[in-house]
């Protein structure tokens, strides 16, 4: 079974979710690297996303089995 919903407006918010979870990331370690300790609203933001894009697959896996258990 594929990690990904099929396609669909869920798999588009997760996939969005988790690249601003990465970049998240990425701009946390780049501040903190400067010395900024503004990396710590990065930090959280990337939390933030990281729960908003399980939330999306889980959400769009439960909607297809649902449709599937439905259908026959």
């Amino acid at each position: 079974m594929p990690s990904l919903p099929p396609s669909g407006p869920d798999r588009r918010l997760a996939v969005l979710a988790l690249v601003v979870c990465v970049l998240a990331v990425a701009a946390a370690v780049v501040s903190f690297v400067e010395g900024s300790f503004i990396g710590i609203v990065w930090v959280l933001l990337a939390g933030v996303s990281s729960n908003m894009t399980w939330f999306y697959v889980r959400r769009a896996k439960l909607a297809q089995a649902h449709r599937a258990e439905a259908s026959g």
